[in-house]
């Protein structure tokens, strides 16, 4: 078998179509999961400077601990939420670099030649991403091109920063030229395996049977993504949800990154509430007040990040609030809505990637306690991942790093 060139391209009828990473490459990864017909919603928020950890985590594990400062911020949410302590993703580090791995859990993100994996959220969307108008929103609160979003081949994938773009994209109807229009670039990425299907079967007869089978998951994945696409144009003739609540205006002063928060929380609700989306995720950039999270233990420094940091939890407070007040079915939006929240340093003073503080709120799951596992040697964060893929009916053995499901984080 001759060595391939990984720029090596199908070409036909003006279309070019990248191969898959093959044994003469380097390898892929495999596609799996299925989706799930119950509404289950995921949504994923990093905030990126860290937590302070003594002002998060509770005392004692189990469900009879006194609530730490952080955590009075969700006290009317005690019973809905898992705090977890002593968790991180193995191999992850290098400082501020580890927010890219928040849902992938890729080691070393510091090393050159890093490359990426597929993040949860983008995982899930592969599965299920067709059962809403929006496969997932992909959102950030920062001036930079930051995402929490990976595809299966490592790129990044744009964020929207803009409440108020955000909302028209969810709820403002387009003109009926603009609707042709849509549909008509959704016809011309389709079918694009009926211009190079002389071509791949010709590679094909050249190749191992490892590289045979990895091209005809590569090309599985083709077709799953053409049938994504005439969903989409489908939804595209579909209207869209008429909502009462009024654009937000976005704020531009980066130091309001709380207030601005809360406006993308308030769309995010709405687009939760709609079933317009069922995936989301939130990069919070907070570099505005990177110079404190270095506070050196200095008390005015500590309890000015205290602060921001108090702020930022009654936040989140407020956006489950907001879920926990919705009703769907008999159920609340929040009974349906895993919602992640944690960062990528254990402690930002020291640049520190370990026992990260984090939990998850809602989703079904038998909250009210603090699942406590070794702050030496952590317990993976994928481990909570593949949890939540499996709430939300994907059937898969292992996400990222796993070494099986959560321990201790049963259903309701």
């Amino acid at each position: 078998m001759s060595s391939i060139d990984r720029r090596t391209f199908l070409r036909g009828a003006g279309v070019c179509l990248a191969l898959p990473l093959l044994e003469a490459m380097r390898p892929v990864l495999a596609l799996a999961g299925a989706g799930a017909a119950k509404p289950r919603r995921m949504v994923c928020i990093e905030t990126n400077m860290g937590i302070m950890p003594q002002f998060f985590f509770p005392d004692k594990p189990g469900r009879d601990f006194a609530l730490p400062p952080y955590l009075e911020k969700l006290a009317a949410h005690r019973n809905q939420y898992t705090v977890f302590s002593g968790v991180s993703h193995p191999g992850v580090t290098g400082g501020h670099a580890a927010e890219r791995c928040f849902l992938t859990g890729t080691p070393h993100p510091e090393r050159g030649g890093f490359r990426n994996w597929i993040s949860l959220d983008q995982f899930a969307a592969e599965q299920v991403g067709n059962q809403s108008r929006y496969p997932s929103l992909v959102l950030a609160m920062s001036s930079e091109g930051s995402t929490l979003s990976y595809t299966r081949s490592g790129a990044p994938i744009p964020s929207e920063r803009s409440p108020k773009k955000l909302f028209q994209k969810l709820f403002v109807q387009g003109r009926p030229d603009e609707v042709a229009a849509n549909v008509e670039t959704l016809r011309q990425g389709r079918s694009m395996l009926d211009f190079v299907g002389d071509q791949s079967k010709q590679l094909n007869r050249t190749l191992s049977k490892g590289d045979q089978q990895r091209m005809d998951q590569y090309f599985t994945s083709v077709r799953e993504l053409e049938r994504r696409l005439h969903s989409s144009e489908e939804w595209e003739h579909k209207p869209k949800p008429v909502v009462t609540a009024k654009p937000p205006d976005d704020i531009e002063d980066s130091r309001e990154f709380v207030a601005k928060t809360r406006l993308m929380f308030d769309v995010m609700k709405l687009a939760l509430e709609t079933d317009s989306t069922r995936i989301i995720s939130l990069f919070i950039d907070t570099t505005v007040i990177h110079n404190i999270t270095h506070h050196g233990n200095r008390p005015e420094a500590v309890a000015e990040l205290r602060a921001k940091e108090e702020a930022q939890f009654a936040a989140l407070g407020d956006f489950l609030t907001a879920l926990n007040n919705t009703k769907e079915e008999g159920e609340t939006l929040l009974d349906r809505s895993m919602v992640l929240y944690g960062t990528c340093m254990g402690s930002a003073n020291s640049h520190s990637n370990v026992n990260l503080p984090m939990l998850i709120a809602g989703g079904g799951f038998k909250h009210g306690q603090h699942l406590a596992f070794d702050t030496v040697n952590n317990y993976p964060v994928a481990n909570l991942h593949l949890s939540m893929l499996h709430r939300l009916g994907i059937e898969t053995n292992s996400f990222s790093t796993s070494k099986g499901t959560m321990r201790g984080l049963e259903l309701a």
